[in-house]
Order: structure tokens, then C-alpha cells, then sequence
């Protein structure tokens, strides 16, 4: 049996994993993740009861009960490589011993959902709607790194992606993941647009906007407006889903991310005033996870 090495899985004194401060018994089976550690508390305002509460960087967490659920909510920050220590560290609370560091024979499967904010490239998508990624694009390069990545992705629709939109080779490979289909069932209902999501790499340039340089392909949010595969388009642009989906198949957890269109980029518009949106997607995702 495998053993990890404490250089692979750092552990903090008190044996929670490294960077979330999370030791096993405080993670539970369902979890909402959201971006900003400051959301963990709108979250939680829901809860009918606490369990604990740890704080370390960015990463935020709150386990209590919502109705009867045991639930976590959890901080993430922004972007693709934080989702990447997330996922590994709650993995590991999930499925490795971690006083023997070995692999529990039995593993959990976890269910995740993130809420999130995103900007819309469809006019069907204005300021307001919320959007599952039942597909998402990854501009990240996350899940490039690990092996299996192939088993994962739908390889036919990167290819068409590549050529569509002239793919820049300096650029990571763009990877296409597709979120849980039941849990997408679950927590869309009626209310929700089921879209195509790019993950991008960044806020800026990543996503077409310029300020003082100059993109590499000023064109480029063009060609991905007017992109069609299956006669699908794709719908918004946020930071986050594509390693969120991608990494949860590679470990076999359920995992999907629902976000809040607060920018139009077809139109030029934004609405950074989206609290009360927000807080209709908490209640709506907590009352369905």
C-alpha cells in the first residue's frame, strides 16, 4: 500500500491538511463553495445550527445543519489553482488516512456546489440570470497536469474549439469537462440557464478586456461569441468551473458551479449591486443540494 510522502501532503500540527485548516470530522458530505471568504458568512446566516467554524488565508469554512443536511460551506478564492488545492485537500480529508497516509480502501464521493458570479457573452444571457456550466471551457491549463485528463474530456469539442477560434500555441491547451448531469437536473429547475462556461485564467486580458497593453488576439471574444458546436453557444465567462468539474470526475466526486451573470460583455454593461440576486441563488441552491 501506497504511502504518501509528508512533502506530497503537508499537514499542519494539529493534523489538518495544509491549507484549508480542516481536519475530517469538520468536513461534511455536501458542500458549497464560494469565492469570496466574506460570502461563507451570507451562507451560513441560512444554517439552523453550527458546528465549527476555521479561517486560514483565503479559505473560510462553516460546517453546520440547513434542514436536516449536514452541510460545509467553504471559501475558495479566485481561480484555477486554488481549486486545485481545494479539491486535493478535500479529497484527502475524504479519502486518505491521514495518520497513516495511506488511501482509505472505501473512498467518499463528495458533493459540491459552487456559486459564483460570471459575465454573460449571449444576449440571452442579461445581467441577473443565473447560469449552470454544464460544460465548461478551461483556459487554466489545471488539468493538463494530471493523468487520466483524456478519460475525462470531450476531446471531438476541443478540437473544433481550437480551430474555430485559432487557438494561440503560447497559450495552455484549452480542456472541455462536463458537471455532474444529475446534480445539474437538481439544482437547475426552472429558474436557470444550462450554458456552455469558459474558465479563464485570469480577469483581464484572459477574458478580452483591455486596459493599458494591448491583447494578444484583440478578436478573440468575437470569435468565441460567434462559436457554435452542437448549436450550442457558449453563454459566460468566469474563473473557476472547468477545474472544479474536471478535477471532481478524475476523484469521483459530484461537482457542478451555478453563477450569477452580473456583466454583459455583448452589451459593455455591469451590475456590480447583485446582492439581493445572490442571496435568492443561496437559498435556491441550498434548498436542492
Amino acid at each position: 500500500m501506497k504511502t504518501i510522502p509528508a512533502s506530497e501532503l503537508i499537514l499542519n500540527p494539529d493534523g489538518s491538511v495544509f491549507h484549508l485548516h480542516l481536519r475530517p470530522e469538520q468536513l461534511a458530505d455536501k458542500i458549497v463553495l464560494v469565492g469570496d471568504p466574506g460570502r461563507v458568512d451570507t451562507v451560513a446566516e441560512h444554517f439552523d445550527s453550527r458546528e465549527c467554524e476555521v479561517r486560514n488565508r483565503e479559505f473560510h469554512t462553516v460546517t453546520g445543519t440547513f434542514r436536516g443536511k449536514r452541510l460545509s460551506v467553504i471559501s475558495h478564492g479566485i481561480g484555477g489553482d486554488n481549486i486545485d488545492i481545494v479539491l486535493n485537500e478535500l479529497d484527502s480529508l475524504a479519502n486518505i488516512d491521514l495518520a497513516t497516509r495511506t488511501v482509505h480502501e472505501k473512498l467518499r464521493s463528495l458533493t459540491l456546489v459552487r456559486i459564483g458570479t460570471s459575465g454573460g457573452l449571449q444576449p440571452e444571457v442579461p445581467i441577473g440570470t443565473y447560469v449552470v456550466a454544464e460544460r465548461s471551457i478551461g483556459f487554466d491549463g489545471v488539468l493538463n497536469f494530471y493523468g487520466g485528463r483524456d478519460g475525462v474530456c470531450d476531446l471531438a469539442f476541443e478540437q473544433a474549439f481550437r480551430e474555430a477560434v485559432g487557438w494561440n500555441p503560447q497559450w495552455a491547451a484549452p480542456y472541455v469537462v462536463v458537471a455532474d448531469p444529475e446534480l445539474v437536473n437538481r439544482i437547475s429547475g426552472t429558474e436557470m440557464v444550462r450554458g456552455i462556461t469558459i474558465s479563464a485564467n485570469g480577469f483581464y486580458a484572459p477574458q478580452g478586456r483591455e486596459l493599458r497593453l494591448p491583447l494578444a488576439d484583440p478578436e478573440l471574444n468575437r470569435k468565441i461569441e460567434a462559436f457554435r458546436y452542437g448549436g450550442r453557444t457558449i453563454t459566460n465567462y468566469e474563473m473557476e468551473s472547468s477545474a472544479l468539474a474536471g478535477l471532481s470526475l478524475l476523484m469521483g466526486h459530484r461537482a457542478m458551479t451555478v453563477c450569477c451573470i452580473i456583466a454583459n460583455r455583448l452589451a459593455g454593461e455591469a451590475n456590480a449591486g447583485y446582492k439581493g440576486s445572490m442571496e435568492e441563488l443561496i437559498s435556491l441552491v441550498l434548498e436542492r443540494i
